[in-house]
């Protein structure tokens, strides 16, 4: 399955005749309100007309990302979709700076109830804001800037190729065969690995910098007190309550050591080397899950926990808005890229029963933005990413509670292992990856290939200790992730959602909140409307108490201890 963007717009001609009405009606928006924003009675209908600016912006974006994301060879349609809607934003930049420096801002933001969450958030980061030209200047800088090195990045890797047993396949297939029962083979992909990054780890390297040194400028200017600070603003979330985060993982490295132990003892293995994480226990059943199957199994998990859910899945198929199976030129991973009337989901379907956890995953978000999407506007669906990570880490617990209980003694442990390693992925590892970043970012000047090597390795030993062997060869994997290029302190995201997935399913789980469903749709029909703080609280959970990130802790320990014995 390949998706169709004509739900976008039907052709390239809509497009640009599109941007160029909203290039005339940005001039309009800009001309009567420049230097004029006094009306309160009227401002959200203002926000309304800009709003909807924004939101044709988004579409266009989007088409022209999602014909990236196909096929790389689209680079330079991205990048003149890009400069165009870049130069119609900066026309639009002095609405958020003037309304900052209103005297009666903050009386404007109380009153206006549809849009008040998010001018006060705007209000807080004030302080962070450049003058209008200098915001211009940002912007269209950013295009020739980290923009085009994210562009790099994602071409440059889309066009690495990876010889296995004298074959060549994509990082995708490649990867696929870590989770092979054969060891000989798991090395092999490993060393297959090593060697086609290794071969292009400068120009990888170079990038890195690039964009690191993008960011450090940003922070300067800005004014912002550390790297990290940027993100955790737009996440609404505060400095310590990341570090707390950090704290609370870190203090728990040993769950990871000690499960590694375990998995070494069954597995048989003096050592467990980096290439045997994600070895299967037996010669399971984990590479039959076809796109049918796990659809399947993912739309009936979805009807029997909300059938609205399955609803907007359903749709998401009819609209061909799945783009499935890896391709030349196409991106690597997976994502869901939240748009009207359709968000579209991109996946490399492998076949691999972590494929259908993917699979769910990326369904998730589709379907926290469909919800959010349909009522609230652009400006309000737009969630931080501490939220926005919950939705499709839920999704993967539904279906991991759906299939468990399915599978023969022998299945069920090999699966209770598979998703203690996916818990791990989406904790630990995402602190681990946030760690290295730090480092990277406090690291003066820039980094040699050595300096980015030595770091990953240091910080991924710190978590597993002494249970797995990290090769001299695995120094090299840092640099196909794209996280630390796209969207710099992005990981520690999916370590919130985990934790705060674990405690809310394990709320789900026992029957004491009779309303659940209820509350968890409200919860992502709430978009970005309302703090994470209040969407938890929903639930009873206190977000800032120091108790909250234990209670979805407890729940890996529960299930290490469960595996252990």
């Amino acid at each position: 399955m390949e998706w169709d963007l004509s739900i976008i717009y039907k052709n390239k001609e809509e497009l640009y005749k599109i941007l160029k009405d909203l290039e005339n009606q940005a001039n309009d928006f800009a001309l009567k309100y420049e230097n004029n924003l006094k009306n309160e009675k009227e401002f959200e209908n203002i926000i309304s007309k800009l709003e909807s600016i924004y939101n044709e912006l988004s579409r266009a974006g989007a088409y022209a990302y999602l014909h990236f994301a196909k096929d790389s060879a689209n680079g330079a349609f991205l990048q003149e979709i890009n400069t165009i809607c870049t130069n119609i934003e900066s026309k639009l930049v002095f609405f958020e700076i003037e309304f900052c420096e209103l005297e009666n801002a903050q009386e404007i933001a109380n009153n206006c109830k549809k849009y008040s969450y998010m001018l006060n958030n705007w209000l807080k980061a004030k302080k962070y804001q450049l003058s209008k030209s200098n915001e211009q200047v940002f912007m269209k800088m950013n295009i020739n800037g980290k923009e085009a090195f994210s562009r790099l990045f994602d071409e440059y890797l889309s066009n690495i190729t990876f010889k296995l047993d004298l074959k060549k396949i994509s990082e995708e297939e490649l990867l696929s065969k870590l989770y092979s029962p054969d060891r000989a083979l798991r090395k092999r992909a490993a060393d297959a690995l090593t060697k086609g990054l290794k071969k292009n780890i400068k120009t990888l390297c170079f990038i890195f910098n690039m964009i690191k040194n993008n960011h450090l400028s940003e922070c300067e200017l800005r004014g912002y007190e550390n790297p990290m600070q940027a993100r955790n603003l737009s996440n609404q979330i505060e400095d310590e309550s990341v570090k707390s985060l950090i704290k609370a993982a870190e203090n728990n490295y040993h769950l990871v050591e000690n499960y590694y132990n375990k998995k070494r003892e069954i597995l048989g293995l003096k050592e467990l080397k980096d290439y045997d994480r994600y070895a299967p226990l037996y010669d399971d059943i984990s590479n039959d899950w076809d796109f049918e199957k796990s659809c399947k199994v993912v739309k009936d998990t979805f009807n029997k926990f909300s059938p609205k859910f399955a609803e907007l899945m359903q749709k998401a198929l009819d609209n061909k808005a799945l783009d499935v199976y890896p391709a030349k030129n196409k991106r690597s991973g997976a994502f869901s890229y939240g748009i009207n009337p359709q968000p579209f989901v991109m996946l490399n379907h492998t076949n691999n029963r972590r494929d259908l956890f993917t699979l769910a995953h990326e369904l998730g978000h589709l379907i926290h933005q469909s919800l959010a999407g349909e009522n609230l506007g652009y400006f309000n669906a737009n969630t931080p990413l501490t939220t926005a990570e919950t939705a499709s880490v839920f999704a993967e617990m539904l279906v991991y509670d759906a299939i468990k209980d399915t599978l023969s003694p022998k299945d069920k442990k090999a699966l209770l292992a598979s998703k203690i390693e996916d818990i791990f992925a989406t904790f630990f590892r995402q602190i681990n990856f946030t760690n290295y970043e730090i480092a990277l970012h406090n690291h003066e000047g820039e980094l040699s290939v050595d300096e980015f090597c030595d770091l990953w390795l240091a910080e991924g030993q710190k978590m597993f200790g002494s249970s797995v062997k990290l090769r001299k060869k695995y120094k090299y994997w840092f640099s196909y992730i794209p996280h630390f290029i796209h969207s710099p302190f992005y990981c520690y995201a999916y370590s919130y959602a985990q934790l705060l997935v674990l405690a809310l399913f394990g709320l789900y789980k026992s029957g004491k909140c009779a309303n659940f469903v209820e509350l968890y749709t409200e919860f992502l029909a709430s978009g970005g409307s309302r703090s994470p703080a209040e969407l938890v609280g929903l639930f009873g959970l206190d977000l800032n108490s120091d108790e909250f990130w234990q209670l979805g802790i407890n729940e890996i320990a529960k299930m290490v201890k469960e595996f252990c014995e």
